[in-house]
């Protein structure tokens, strides 16, 4: 596997129909080009990707938005103004351009422009857009950086293109329309928040359906190997557990208890964009310590801490989702 940020190798790579690794700002991506059927199904090969999943769409601009999706409601067009380039899916009825094996035979399909300088470029020198999961295997969890990638997936892709540690560090947020009106069907990097600001209130299906509608929608998702709980009173579950061996991951204070071997804060700042952005390359960390469990506390469920808190049970052993 090569690893560069050589954009030209990367376009090279994907004009020749093979899957590759790219960065964007929330995470990796196995990425292949859109209109190539045998690469796409090598994605879902390569991840062991259910195929009920759709893929998310990368394009290189907005301008790009109306080749691939139709009939676009006004609070689409008002938030892809405010985020694209940015951590923004929007889920909208395609166009007969896309194939039905990017949306799982949905007549919907995801889309969005990464905000990674290095992406951006690439996608400039091509004349197809990408798609792009996670560049991890089903429910590990997810790769923010090229290292992450290439431990994964060392013989199973030719190339990595480097764009240094993701800067958001999870995943995109989507929101799909009903009736004209935004539902968050993922939380993610963009806060709700900050959508709220742009078209007034949201409603949320974040949970798993019978029939998956978007992609990330599975409730069990982003996992260690290690045994991972995640609890309101982290200092009770380690005081009464009869393991020896702990790895503690809290937001900005530590816990004594000789039982913890190992623990990480993810911002000592006290910053949720700090800490979001650290998640999960610190439950990767943590599960290479092997220890005989890890655990977590939940954090505040406001701004990015809703989303936080969403992986955290999605990549936990006590899922409450």
């Amino acid at each position: 596997m090569e690893k560069s940020t050589n954009v030209n190798s990367a376009a090279y790579w994907l004009e020749k129909n093979n899957v590759i690794a790219i960065p964007t700002e929330t995470v990796y991506g196995l990425a292949a080009n859109i209109f190539d059927e045998e690469a796409i199904q090598s994605i879902y090969k390569i991840k062991g990707r259910p195929s009920n999943n759709p893929l998310i769409v990368h394009i290189k601009s907005i301008k790009e938005l109306y080749k691939y999706a139709s009939d676009i409601p006004v609070k689409a067009k008002l938030l892809a103004n405010a985020f694209w380039p940015g951590p923004l899916t929007l889920v909208l009825n395609k166009t007969a351009i896309v194939p039905n094996y990017i949306t799982s035979n949905k007549e919907t399909v995801a889309i969005r422009v990464p905000n990674h300088l290095l992406t951006l470029k690439l996608l400039e020198q091509l004349d197809f857009p990408i798609a792009a999961p996670s560049a991890n295997p089903s429910n590990r969890i997810s790769a923010t950086t090229a290292e992450h990638v290439e431990n994964y997936f060392q013989n199973k892709i030719p190339f990595v293109l480097d764009g240094g540690s993701c800067k958001d560090g999870l995943e995109s947020t989507i929101v799909g329309f009903e009736m004209g009106e935004p539902i968050v069907y993922r939380v993610g990097a963009l806060a709700i928040e900050r959508i709220e600001k742009v078209v007034g209130k949201v409603s949320i299906k974040n949970k798993e359906t019978s029939a998956v509608i978007v992609p990330g929608m599975f409730s069990k998702h982003y996992s260690p190997l290690t045994p991972f709980y995640v609890v309101n009173s982290p200092e009770e579950l380690i005081k009464d557990s009869q393991h020896q061996n702990i790895v503690f991951i809290g937001f900005n204070k530590r816990i004594e208890n000789d039982k913890i071997k190992n623990q990480f804060l993810l911002s000592e700042k006290g910053n949720i964009t700090e800490a979001a952005s650290n998640l999960y390359k610190t439950l990767l960390l943590a599960d290479e310590l092997q220890p005989e469990i890890i655990v977590s506390s939940f954090f505040r469920e406001k701004d990015l801490g809703i989303t936080i808190n969403d992986r955290l049970k999605r990549a936990s052993i006590n899922n409450q989702n």
